[in-house]
This record gives C-alpha cells, sequence and structure tokens, in this order.
C-alpha cells in the first residue's frame, strides 16, 4: 500500500513538472528565477550567519547576504542607493544575457559543424585516392584489397560514396575489413547518380574511380547513371586522368555501360566473365585457386618489368632469365598487351615484360638455364580428346552463357543434361539455349535441385564434371531474373529452404538453395564413396565459408571474383587487357595439364625445366598443382611462381600450370 502511495506522489509531481513545462520559455525562466532564489537565498543566509567575521548589526548582516546572493547569480550584488543597485542589476542581467545568447550562438554552430560532418557532407580534400561509389557486399573486398595494394605507401585514401549513413558506413568498413593500415577510409554520404554529391569525394583529383553495382533490380541502370554523373561531375581538360572502372551484371548492358563510361573508361560484365570461368574451372577442376592466387594482392600477381638487358632477345630466352618470377606476355608501347608470345618473338626497346612475382622489386634478371635438365624433359603427344558427361544443375541468366561456352570447349558427342526448375520455360524463351550446337548435345530436365529425391535418380557420380549454379529464377531467356516462388511450382523446395532465413536480394536467396543443393551432393559422394567433381557459383563469399563440401573444392563466388579484378585494374590498368585475354575462350588462358607430359614423373627436377619444356611447346608454365596435397590447405597443393632452382618430384597424377592457347 505505502508504494502504491508513493508511486501515485510521484507520477502527480512528474505531472505538474510536464504542466509546467509545457507553459513556455517565459513561465521556464519565473520558475527557475523562483528556485534558484529558494536555494540561494537560504544558503547566504547560513553562510553569513554562521561568519565570526559577519557585521554585528542586522542590517549589515542582511547587506552581505544581498552581496553574495548576487555574486553567485552574478547580478553583480552592488550596495549603495536603491537607483545604484537597479542600475547595477540591470547591467548585470544585460551581461548575463548577451554572454548566454553568444555561448548558444556558438554551441549551435559547432553542433551544426559536428553534425554536418557526422552526416559526411564535407567535400574530400585529397590528391591521388580511390574513390569508391556505391554500397554493396563487394566493398568490403575491394577495400581490403586496396588497403594491401597499399600497404608499403606512406600515405594512401580511400574515400567512399553511397547513400548510407557515415558513422554506419565507417563502422561496417572497421568491422568487416579490420585495421587499413596506412590507408585512411575516408566515407561521404550522397547520391552517386548526383554530380553535386560526386565533388564530395574529388574524383577530379582522384587516380581511379570503382563503380560498384548496388543489389537488387535495376543494378546496371544505377551504375549507367553513376557513370554520367561523373562524366558530368568532372567536365573539361583532366577528366580522362582518374581510371574509371565499373561492373555491370547482365551481358545486354555491357555495351550502354562502355559508352556510358567513355573511351577511357574499363566495364566488366559479372555474366561474361563467371560464365566463362565456371566453364574453365568446370574442365579443369583446381583453376579457381589459381585465378584466386593471382587476383588478390596478398600473393603473386601481375607486373610489367623493363626488358632493360634482354632488348634484342627472344621472349623464350627471357622465360628462364627470373628466378622467382614468371614471364607470361608482353606490354608494348602503344599500351597493347600480347600473352604468351611466340618464344621467337624479339623484345623491343619499348617493349616491357609482363610478369607474375610477388612484388614489383623482386623481378630480378638472373639466368637460370643452367639448371635445366634436358634428361628429364619428355616429349607427349596430343592426348586424345575424350567425350564427356556434364551436368548443370540450376538455372539463372548465366546459365546460356555457360552452355555457349561449353559447345567451344568440349569434345564433339559430349552430352550435358540440365536440371532446373525452370528448364522447359528456359528451352522455350533463351535462344542461347535453344541455338544450334556443333558440339555439345544438350538435355534439358525439369526437377528441383534442393530435392534428395531428384537427385538420386540423376546418378550423380556418373558424371565426369558437375556444375551448381544459383537458382534465381525459372528464367524465360538470358535476361530473366524471375524469383522462385509459389507461381513457378517451387513449393516444397521453398519449405525445405525457410529455415535459411530468407534473404529479399535474389541472389543472396539463390545462395541459401545452393547450400541445399551442395549438402545433398555431399551425401551422394559419401554414400558412393567418391569425391564428386564439383564447380559451384556463389554470389557472396560469407556464404561460399558455409558450404558443405571437401576443402579445396571449386568455387566462382561472383561478387569477390569482381571485386578482385576491378581492384586491380584500378591499380593498373594495362590489366584490363590481359583479363579480356585469359577470360575469352579463342584466348590464351591458364590450363591445368598432366606434369608427366613435360618433364619424368617420379625424378626430381628443378622447375626451370618444366619451364623448358612448355617453352618448346610455345607454353608459359607459372606453377604447378601436387595431387597429394590437393585437400590440405592453406593453397591445397596449388603453388604459383615457384622458385626456378626449386627441385620438385612430380607423380603422375600432378599438374603443371600453364598459360596456353586455347
Amino acid at each position: 500500500m505505502a508504494q502504491h502511495h508513493t508511486t501515485s506522489l510521484r507520477l502527480r509531481l512528474r505531472y505538474r513538472f510536464d504542466h509546467l513545462v509545457s507553459g513556455g520559455t517565459t513561465a521556464l525562466i519565473g520558475w527557475l528565477a523562483l528556485v534558484c532564489l529558494a536555494v540561494v537565498v537560504p544558503a547566504s543566509v547560513v553562510l553569513v550567519w554562521s561568519d565570526r567575521a559577519a557585521p554585528a548589526t542586522l542590517s549589515g548582516r542582511i547587506t552581505a547576504v544581498w552581496v553574495s546572493v548576487g555574486q553567485t547569480l552574478k547580478i553583480g550584488g552592488a550596495v549603495g542607493s536603491p537607483l545604484h543597485v537597479l542600475a547595477s542589476v540591470s547591467l548585470a542581467l544585460v551581461a548575463l544575457l548577451f554572454v548566454s545568447t553568444l555561448v548558444s550562438l556558438i554551441t549551435t554552430g559547432i553542433n551544426r559543424r559536428i553534425m554536418s560532418l557526422r552526416l559526411g557532407h564535407s567535400t574530400v580534400l585529397e590528391t591521388r585516392h580511390t574513390v569508391v561509389l556505391g554500397w554493396s557486399d563487394q566493398i568490403f573486398p575491394v577495400i581490403g584489397e586496396l588497403v594491401a595494394a597499399n600497404a608499403n605507401q606512406r600515405r594512401s585514401a580511400v574515400a567512399v560514396l553511397a547513400p548510407r549513413d557515415k558513422v554506419w558506413m565507417e563502422d561496417e568498413i572497421s568491422t568487416r575489413v579490420g585495421d587499413s593500415g596506412r590507408t585512411r577510409i575516408i566515407c561521404r554520404n550522397g547520391s552517386t547518380t548526383d554530380p553535386t554529391g560526386l565533388c564530395r569525394v574529388s574524383p577530379r583529383t582522384a587516380k581511379s574511380v570503382l563503380v560498384l553495382p548496388p543489389t537488387g533490380d535495376g543494378a546496371d541502370a544505377h551504375v549507367v547513371k553513376t557513370l554520367l554523373a561523373l562524366d558530368a561531375a568532372v567536365p573539361g581538360p583532366g577528366q580522362g586522368e582518374a581510371v574509371v572502372v565499373a561492373a555491370v551484371r547482365d551481358s545486354r548492358n555491357h555495351v550502354t555501360a562502355r559508352l556510358a563510361a567513355g573511351p577511357a573508361g574499363h566495364v566488366l560484365c559479372v555474366d561474361d566473365i563467371v560464365a566463362r570461368l565456371l566453364v574453365q574451372t568446370a574442365r579443369q577442376p583446381g583453376l579457381s585457386l589459381v585465378y584466386s592466387e593471382l587476383l588478390d594482392f596478398e600473393g603473386d600477381e601481375f607486373y610489367p618489368v623493363a626488358a632493360a638487358g634482354l632488348v634484342g632477345r627472344t621472349f623464350g630466352e627471357a622465360l628462364l632469365s627470373f628466378a622467382t618470377s614468371s614471364a607470361v606476355g608482353l606490354l608494348h608501347d602503344d599500351g597493347s598487351v600480347t600473352l604468351n608470345p611466340d618464344p621467337w618473338a624479339v623484345l623491343g626497346p619499348a617493349d616491357r615484360i609482363i610478369v607474375i612475382s610477388r612484388d614489383d622489386d623482386t623481378a630480378v634478371r638472373s639466368d637460370v638455364a643452367p639448371h635445366v635438365d634436358e634428361e628429364a624433359i619428355v616429349t607427349a603427344g596430343p592426348r586424345t580428346a575424350r567425350v564427356e558427361r556434364l551436368l548443370l544443375l540450376g538455372w539463372n541468366r548465366r546459365a546460356p552463357l555457360v552452355i555457349e561456352q561449353l559447345d567451344q570447349y568440349v569434345s564433339p558427342g559430349t552430352t550435358l543434361d540440365v536440371v532446373a526448375l525452370g528448364a522447359y520455360a528456359a528451352t522455350r524463351g533463351s535462344r542461347a539455349a535453344t541455338a544450334a550446337r556443333s558440339r555439345l548435345e544438350v538435355s534439358f530436365h525439369e526437377g528441383d535441385t534442393t530435392d534428395p529425391l531428384t537427385l538420386a535418380k540423376l546418378d550423380v557420380p556418373s558424371y565426369d564434371s558437375v556444375i551448381v549454379l544459383g537458382e534465381t529464377g525459372t528464367g524465360t531467356g538470358a535476361g530473366a531474373e524471375t524469383e522462385t516462388g509459389a507461381e513457378t511450382g517451387a513449393g516444397a523446395s521453398d519449405a525445405r529452404v525457410a529455415d535459411l532465413a530468407p534473404a529479399p536480394d535474389p541472389e543472396a536467396r539463390a545462395d541459401d538453395r545452393t547450400l541445399v543443393t551442395l549438402l545433398h551432393l555431399r551425401a551422394i559422394g559419401d554414400a558412393a564413396q567418391r569425391e564428386l567433381a564439383l564447380t559451384t557459383e556463389m554470389s557472396a563469399d560469407g556464404n561460399r565459408l558455409l558450404a558443405p563440401a571437401r576443402d579445396g573444392a571449386d568455387f566462382i563466388v561472383s561478387g569477390r571474383l569482381i571485386s578482385l579484378l576491378m581492384t586491380q585494374i584500378s591499380e593498373s590498368p594495362y590489366l584490363a587487357a590481359v583479363f579480356e585475354e585469359l577470360f575469352r575462350a579463342e584466348g590464351h588462358e591458364f590450363h591445368l595439364k598432366p606434369a608427366a607430359d613435360y618433364v619424368r614423373a617420379g625424378s626430381e627436377v628443378s622447375f626451370a625445366t618444366a619451364v623448358e619444356s612448355a617453352r618448346r611447346r610455345g607454353e608459359c608454365a607459372v606453377g604447378y598443382r601436387l595431387r597429394a596435397r590437393s585437400t590440405t590447405g592453406p593453397d591445397y597443393g596449388v603453388v604459383v611462381n615457384p622458385d626456378k632452382r626449386r627441385r620438385v618430384r612430380f607423380s603422375e597424377e600432378d599438374w603443371l600450370i600453364v598459360l596456353a592457347e586455347s
């Protein structure tokens, strides 16, 4: 009961206080003055009466109380005639009002400035910095790679512009990327399609600008608008100084984006690159690990080095002129690139040699020709083309591109079975899926790839290779992206993946379905006591870590792959031509070929011997993969750019990594 009374009293007091506050500024000032007087006057009386030196007379003590009150409340406390006291109090009140107003104005201005800074509306005053436009999960690997690339620089900066809260962006980057070392990360809030907002990150003085595709529908249109806004924000002379790198998802929007980027811009097409790498890796397991090693800044990467001392000599001689670097091509004076040139091509004075090396200062000349063991070199004839049985699980807009690429690689008579929810709709609506093919025979089957019964009927272990695509929709063509659901007959499938926290982004939802499919495929492989040759497409690198697959399995993570490519090109623009060649079916690309076709198996040989053997075939050997370590991290048996003096014992099951014509 007592508690009820206390609570009621508190509520009544709070109600009275709220009523006083609602009375306005005048009422608040009046009540504040009364409260102050109620505290200051009694306290001053106590001070005066308890002071042994206080005046003896009552009038003197009252005067002393007045002086104490005046000094405490900053209203003077002067004594004298009533007119003198009134004038003194008036001046004190005016001074108090002036000081209070001045402090209020200064405080408001400082707060406004602080809020402006927190909102990210100030202009970045940097030069030779990197600008990142847009926000998606790709931003974290991009910034991580930029930090790694700038680790040996004294001062570098990355400016991020996105329509997000500045403090939130900084917290996310700090959490996901970690320590940025010497690189300063600067975030600004603003629309990337507004030329005025773009000026906040100073693109005119930047060394490179990266345009990230956002998640969700309309991503490619947003990239095009951002490129147009960038052109409007940096008009006139000097607009071509910064390297502009962008990415679009749908191949149909590639040409439009390239027009918007201008002749100096570089636009990557996610669909084309992912489809080509999926096909290359499906036919050569382990190739995705090679590209991962070459594309991130933590391992070996591409560098152009001067051909000093090698001018007038052949490219074949250059292959054995670097002990700790691997020559793979030439960068000509006009900016063009030739990968795996003819071994007899003569190096000109303006040519630079493209090498794979640990760093730009590790490409040191060192003749390793004496380390070549002629007796260990073997001459193997061409292998007979083999007819294969391939399986494609899932369907999205990249599936027709995958089929088109497969037809250019496989031997005549190779069969491909496609199993997907929208398989029949795809064959009706996609010209690429129904186009005449010279080598590949394709059969379409309707089925839910997350259903274990569907997979059990396929006899998956009997296939030579299995490609798992992220199924974002039933699709009626190359560009269709309809999310699977009740209207597509997904019913039971949606119930099975309901526990996986569905995401609004179709690509994130596709990763959920892929995880379920991989879970069932692992069970099938375990039951058959056989290792399935799987190549899996995913959107987010975080989902790859959850994938139920063997260590060292091939994953093509589109988000991370494009992030790495964009970052590499932004730091070295000539790499755009290198990557275009590598991911083109009719160009030169990396292959995993049996090491026993190059050097004698079972014998310990120097890697220089393998390089020389590959040179005689018109190829560039850049590394190897050991079968015995293919499931052991962190490299899973892949060694890129080994010291050519290192001696290795290859078995019949090991592979040599070579750059050769398709």
